[in-house]
């Protein structure tokens, strides 16, 4: 579902406390000794978007109590900036609030939803890149409560792609080659990539024959995204450009250029 649907909406029967994101931040709500132990977003890893295609992803929200967790009332959504008027500027929620349950044990339940994110709908802007938060809720079934204000982070990041070329080959054993590449990220605004700029990538080389590629130097891109560099020749093998990444797009390394010296 999407950010414009409202938390009323979706749950329903729930609590319209426990569930709504707060315009500031707030202390947990609890009532008794139930506890939410755990909560994994995406199966521990980031959230990346591109441009066109829905990424589908989980939540999974551990919760314990000594008379049990009633199945169906938990439910998790995951925001990332709430506005003063009750809005929010990035908001996704499951679909199905009832979720898939595993009890682990009497007093132990682990209940899993499926979320989407349509990187043209859901992140709304540029802006929502980086650290989302989940607020959890859950119930026993002796009525204890707990609603989880900040109950895990989350990185949704805005896709990245890096290409290279080195020239020219064949090249004679020494001879200096030029290295060229570019460095893109979706845009969530225009929904294209654009060129990610004064970003720090570096150029490795790994010899014909071996596993391992050796990093040659630091490039960094221009006001374009691209690259360009020079080396020396020295002997066959593959060039390619590794990017760190960022707190808002992803590392990546490019496919590999073969080189023939001879």
């Amino acid at each position: 579902m999407h950010h414009r649907t409202t938390v009323a909406g979706l749950a329903g029967a729930l609590a319209l406390s426990a569930l709504a994101v707060p315009g500031a931040a707030q202390a947990d709500e609890v009532s008794g000794d139930i506890r939410i132990t755990k909560v994994v977003v995406n199966g521990g890893t980031n959230i990346v978007l591109g441009t066109t295609g829905v990424k589908t992803f989980t939540i999974a929200v551990t919760a314990t109590d000594d008379s049990g967790i009633e199945v169906g009332r938990t439910f998790p959504v995951m925001w990332h900036t709430p506005l003063p008027n009750g809005d929010y500027h990035g908001l996704v929620t499951p679909d199905d609030i009832a979720g898939t349950c595993v009890h682990h044990s009497f007093t132990t339940t682990t209940c899993t939803y499926t979320l989407e994110m349509n990187p043209r709908i859901d992140p709304q802007d540029n802006t929502t890149a980086g650290t989302w938060t989940v607020r959890a809720h859950a119930l026993a079934n002796d009525g204890d409560h707990i609603t989880k204000d900040s109950a895990a982070k989350a990185k949704v990041l805005r896709n990245s792609r890096l290409t290279v070329n080195a020239s020219p080959e064949p090249v004679t054993k020494n001879r200096t080659i030029t290295v060229t590449g570019a460095l893109t990220r979706a845009n969530w605004e225009t929904y294209k990539y654009g060129g990610y700029t004064k970003q720090p990538v570096k150029l490795q080389f790994k010899k014909k024959g071996t596993s391992t590629y050796k990093t040659l130097k630091t490039v960094t891109t221009d006001s374009k995204g691209n690259l360009r560099t020079t080396t020396k020749a020295t002997a066959d093998g593959y060039f390619r450009y590794s990017f760190a990444g960022t707190s808002t797009t992803p590392a990546v390394a490019s496919a590999a250029d073969h080189v023939d010296v001879r």
